[in-house]
């Protein structure tokens, strides 16, 4: 039986490493707004003859007043161009002058967002990220109502809450750090994984949670605390571990060969996984130990 209580400290100063990089990096380096958030166009082309190299599309923009452009090509046909919103008129007239400099083209996608709608939506997501922080709270909080006197049900609820605080800010430093070194871009899918991880992570903590709950409320008043959370945490292990990680590997089906568009999202998912099993085993039940002792003595 693997001792986790016992070296809760090792992983205290882990997770407080993670999250002071976190923040370093979300402070230092911000994040690559896609144009979701901050207005602009994304346009995914596809030619039928030969692609053409980075300097003769960004001629053919320039001629055209887009200045800005930004191009990623993806696989032998396909290249995304990112520059400021434009009208559909001006859509039209850049697609006729490509087609009449390189040939037939094909949109796979095309959307254009204003900055106020960006910024709209950017703040709708910091309110529905912290709606179901609350949410997320009052459930855990109800559903462990029925806890053993040793320790109350809004333990059980706030602890949950700290560990997905700690995986919401290693999610946004991770993403700040592969924005500034690999140019990746935050736009609404990534917005949707947060949520989906937020859920995530707390099923796995209540799961171990919940073990903990029952084996409290059999073992009599004078058990060890650590003893109890430790053997808990080993009888939830092998069901945590087996469900993340069969998940992380569908995803990486879906990161490999799956739409460029959604990369974003899984990518988020599987890191968002990731950390939230880890921190339902490192943190949230350690954290429950040391805050029950603390109360008894």
């Amino acid at each position: 039986m693997l001792d986790f209580i016992g070296k809760r400290k090792i992983f205290y100063v882990v997770s407080l490493i993670i999250a002071l990089v976190s923040l370093a990096a979300i402070i230092i380096f911000g994040f690559r707004w896609g144009i979701d958030f901050k207005g602009g166009t994304r346009w995914q082309i596809d030619f039928t003859g030969e692609r053409p190299g980075a300097s003769e599309l960004l001629k053919v923009l320039k001629e055209n007043n887009i200045n800005d452009a930004i191009l990623d090509f993806s696989g032998k046909k396909s290249v995304i161009l990112r520059f400021k919103d434009i009208s559909e008129e001006e859509h039209q007239k850049i697609l006729s002058a490509l087609i009449s400099r390189f040939g037939q083209i094909e949109e796979k996608n095309f959307s254009s967002i204003g900055p106020i709608i960006g910024a709209e939506l950017k703040r709708r997501a910091l309110w529905a990220v912290f709606i179901v922080t609350l949410m997320i709270l009052a459930y855990v909080s109800y559903a462990f109502r029925k806890a053993s006197v040793r320790i109350p049900s809004y333990k059980y609820g706030t602890l949950a809450i700290v560990a997905l605080l700690h995986d919401v800010i290693a999610m946004l430093g991770f993403f700040s750090l592969l924005g500034h070194f690999a140019l990746v871009e935050l736009n609404s899918y990534f917005i949707v994984a947060l949520l989906i991880v937020m859920g995530y992570s707390v099923h796995d903590i209540i799961i171990v949670f919940d073990r903990i709950r029952e084996n409290m409320k059999t073992a009599s008043l004078k058990s060890d605390v650590k003893t109890i959370t430790n053997d808990s945490i080993n009888q939830t292990l092998s069901r945590s571990i087996n469900t993340s990680l069969t998940s992380i590997l569908a995803l990486l089906g879906l990161y490999f060969f799956g739409p460029l568009a959604i990369n974003t999202l899984v990518l988020a998912m599987m890191f968002g996984i990731f950390i939230g099993t880890y921190s339902s085993i490192f943190i949230a039940s350690p954290l429950l130990v040391d805050w029950s002792e603390r109360r008894r003595k």
